[in-house]
């Protein structure tokens, strides 16, 4: 067969340029997770829909975490500029799209698409890391990548809290749209690249039925308990497309030659009870984002600025724990430093669960800081060890496997702790006057207009209902972390070095 060797017009590439494309659009995916969580509580003012506000989360994560081994099989196929050109558009157009949203609905259905864009972003900017750095200078880029995690991680909340508190909440979409361009702009100008055509089997029947399967019980653990029984025909249906759609998914990763999941790497104890531990911290990890700032804000009155920096007190602690991890794994041991993350990720939420209105934001900001540092401490080792523990041609699918678990671990969360919080929430309305309340009666709660027009009494009855609700939620948050710890502690002893 001719031109087995695809050579588009030589280009070369400008490293410094394209690194600081690959920043841009970091700093784009990196800060989309903290800014929509500190504005979310202004969005549901404004919207409605509070009892649907986490599909804005799991809409977004879990349409990410499908297409994400998609979009690195593509780059293989066609090239890293044209895929992650193609990513970053779709994402963009998403933006556009969630800051028109007149409806709950609408920025759920603009959100999934968002998702399906930024599948692209991360992987295949690290991929052209690896592309155009050598081994030895990867250690030093990595660092600066993680730094921009950092940075963004600090900066989100503020943003958010800025955008919603003096413009208005629609520019915490917006403002990736000049981010992005430039990104687009710096890869597809400055890399150069030969395109080695492989033939490559994509996975798509085992994407679709990760994707049908997990929104199945996504959907279950949202409505279920109030919007439909649990014994009802829509809840059952639905539990029997999710065992279903798994069986069938297992099935099919055993069948392809180049699955989504390979199930190989899951005979590995490091990496399954990095993976699992990695899926139970990720849920910790999205309650902490999604849900501080609607306590701060509907249950103790404060700004948005006020929750965005409660929530930054997580990522100082995360920035901290990465890098005393980095510096004390190799020295003490992987399963000792792992272990020692998992007791701050607990004690972290213990805070949440003795979280109380005249404790005040700070006691929030502490558990978040607690919380941040065992999950820096914790994940690095996870990465590290997970990395170390395989040969050198399974590390990027051990990798991703990982980065999967996490956004996993991340949608579900929002959908579980989601669930939580409209089945307590209902029940205490439903009592309260004699009267049958809906959940969405909270949207009036995180209007600060229109929470200055509630009397005193419904105003302390609905802040109230809102705590217990949200009270069940950081309960869950703590089992949550309980069993996270309990999995690290089966983290094996010795984690080989096969590099």
């Amino acid at each position: 067969m001719k031109d087995l060797v695809h050579v588009r017009k030589p280009i070369k590439t400008n490293r410094k340029i394209v690194l600081g494309s690959i920043i841009l659009a970091m700093f784009m995916a990196a800060i989309e997770g903290t800014i929509v969580a500190t504005a979310i509580p202004s969005i549901v003012a404004d919207l409605g829909g509070f009892s649907l506000f986490s599909w804005v989360f799991s809409s977004f994560l879990l349409a990410q975490a499908v297409t994400i081994p998609i979009y690195g099989k593509l780059a293989d196929l066609y090239g890293r500029k044209p895929v992650f050109t193609f990513g970053v558009l779709v994402f963009l157009t998403g933006s556009v799209l969630c800051g028109f949203a007149k409806t709950m609905n609408m920025l759920i259905l603009f959100r999934l698409i968002q998702g399906l864009g930024a599948g692209a972003v991360q992987p295949i900017a690290t991929t052209i890391v690896g592309d155009i750095y050598t081994m030895t200078e990867r250690a030093r880029i990595q660092g600066y990548i993680s730094s921009v995690w950092g940075i963004s991680s600090i900066l989100g909340p503020g943003l958010g809290a800025f955008f919603v508190q003096y413009v208005r909440w629609s520019w915490i979409f917006w403002v990736n749209i000049p981010i992005g361009l430039f990104a687009v702009a710096g890869i597809w100008f400055f890399l150069g690249e030969t395109v080695h055509k492989q033939e490559h089997k994509i996975d798509y029947m085992g994407s679709a039925l990760i994707f049908v399967s997990i929104s199945a019980l996504m959907v279950v653990f949202i409505q279920a308990g109030t919007v439909w029984s649990w014994s009802s025909a829509p809840v059952l249906l639905l539990l029997g497309v999710f065992l279903a759609g798994t069986y069938l998914f297992i099935r099919q990763e055993k069948l392809v030659t180049e699955p989504i999941m390979p199930l190989e790497i899951w005979k590995n104890p490091l990496i399954v009870v990095s993976n699992l531990a990695t899926l139970t911290t990720g849920v910790v990890l999205i309650g902490v984002s999604s849900f501080l700032p609607t306590y701060i804000q509907g249950v103790m009155g404060k700004s948005p600025i006020i929750a965005g920096f409660a929530l930054s007190f997580m990522s100082m602690g995360w920035i901290i724990g990465a890098t005393v991890a980095g510096k004390v794994m190799f020295k003490y041991g992987f399963r000792r430093i792992a272990v020692i993350g998992g007791i701050w990720i607990l004690i972290g939420s213990v805070f949440f669960i003795t979280l109380r209105p005249e404790r005040g934001w700070l006691w929030a900001g502490v558990g978040s800081l607690l919380i941040g540092f065992g999950m820096g401490l914790a994940r690095t080792v996870f990465i590290v060890g997970i990395q170390n523990s395989v040969k050198w041609k399974m590390r990027g699918v051990a990798t991703a496997s990982n980065m999967f678990m996490n956004i996993l671990g991340n949608a579900m969360g929002a959908a579980v702790l989601g669930g939580i919080l409209n089945l307590t929430l209902t029940s205490y309305l439903m009592g309260v006057r004699g009267e049958t309340l809906k959940v969405d009666v909270i949207n009036v709660l995180l209007d600060p207009v229109k929470r200055g027009t509630l009397s005193q009494g419904v105003l302390q009855i609905m802040s109230l209902g809102l705590a217990i609700a949200l009270q069940y939620v950081f309960w869950g948050l703590f089992i949550l972390a309980l069993l996270s710890f309990i999995l690290i502690m089966f983290f094996p002893a010795k984690a080989r070095d096969t590099a």
